[in-house]
């Protein structure tokens, strides 16, 4: 019975001892396989050149600066047979406009200078030729941000016009118009502005100047209009002199903006309190409105509203409205 169990605990020591070779044999299969079983053959490699590719250098510089220019033609005309039972006069009308702005923005100092030139007569049938628009304003500022709405200002404004402005009446003889009398002139008058101040903007399109320390020079130049006898017609300058200064507190509000893709309003409000009449400021009022038709047609509609007690003693308007051709840059 001894026998038996050695014999049986022999063979089974054997059986274990082929279990754990197998085991270890697999084992080493799993941790390193062959991987060259099957060898390829490399593609010969072609003889290379280096090829030496040229890198443009760019010379890249910021613009500040930003132009913007308009110039345009704008006329009206109307006829009639003699024998028109309705009535009317024959009469043309012919206006010009030139318009530019340049801009320099850099970190927080800017320079803003714009140029607004309008010039249209119109000519009625037996009449003589008179202006209907008469403006030359040109406009500097240099400013220095204090904050993303605010900046410190300082600004040059200078405002004329280029030709005379004259009244009319009738010959006592011929009743033809006649002209009786000069009102006004180039640099007569002529207005030069200096403002210094704070300025609100928000945005693009709309700034509005707070000018604490202005001053106003008005030149009457032409000897016919100052040494007028009534006041009215001087400027406010004294008769005989050429040349008034005024200072003042002024508030300048400027508008351009689009109501529409093809509608866009531009204006500019400015009021001047002479520090020593606060009670009797001077007010003017400019809007165009302009709808676009095409790229170059547009039909405008101007108005102006002046008070100034040194020049009438009530509110003075103007309006127009007219169709007409204008080129913009850039397009």
């Amino acid at each position: 019975m001894l026998k038996k169990i050695n014999v049986l605990f022999v063979v089974y020591l054997l059986i274990m001892g082929q279990i754990s070779v197998a085991q270890v044999d697999l084992k080493g299969l799993r941790e390193k396989p062959d991987t060259n079983i099957v060898k390829k053959a490399q593609a010969p490699v072609a003889n290379l050149q280096e090829v030496s590719v040229p890198i443009p250098k760019l010379d890249l510089e910021i613009n500040y600066w930003k132009h913007w220019t308009k110039f345009g033609i704008n006329m009206n005309q109307a006829s009639f047979s003699e024998n028109w039972s309705a009535g009317g006069v024959n009469s043309i009308a012919v206006g010009l406009l030139g318009w530019h702005k340049s801009e320099y923005n850099k970190n927080n100092f800017q320079y803003v200078t714009e140029l607004d030139l309008r010039y249209g007569k119109i000519r009625n049938k037996e009449q003589l030729a008179k202006k209907n628009n008469d403006r030359i304003f040109w406009d500097h500022k240099i400013a220095h941000k204090l904050s993303k709405s605010w900046a410190l200002y300082f600004a040059v404004t200078f405002e004329s016009q280029f030709d005379a402005g004259y009244k009319y009446g009738r010959d006592s003889e011929t009743n033809d118009e006649i002209i009786t009398d000069t009102m006004s002139r180039f640099m007569a008058p002529g207005y030069f502005t200096e403002s210094f101040g704070l300025e609100y903007k928000p945005d693009n399109t709309f700034s509005l100047r707070l000018g604490t320390g202005t001053a106003r020079q008005t030149l009457v130049l032409d000897d016919r209009i100052s040494q007028k006898e009534n006041e009215k017609d001087r400027f406010g300058v004294e008769q005989g002199a050429r040349f008034r200064n005024d200072l003042a507190f002024q508030i300048t509000a400027n508008l351009d903006r689009n109501l529409s893709k093809n509608l866009n309003i531009k204006s500019r409000y400015n009021l001047f309190a002479d520090y020593k009449e606060l009670s009797d400021p001077d007010h003017r009022l400019d809007v165009i409105l302009t709808a676009k038709v095409t790229n170059l047609v547009n039909v405008s509609l101007t108005g102006i509203m002046v008070y100034n007690s040194a020049e009438a003693d009530k509110v003075q308007y103007s309006q127009a409205l007219a169709l007409g051709l204008t080129y913009a840059l850039p397009r």
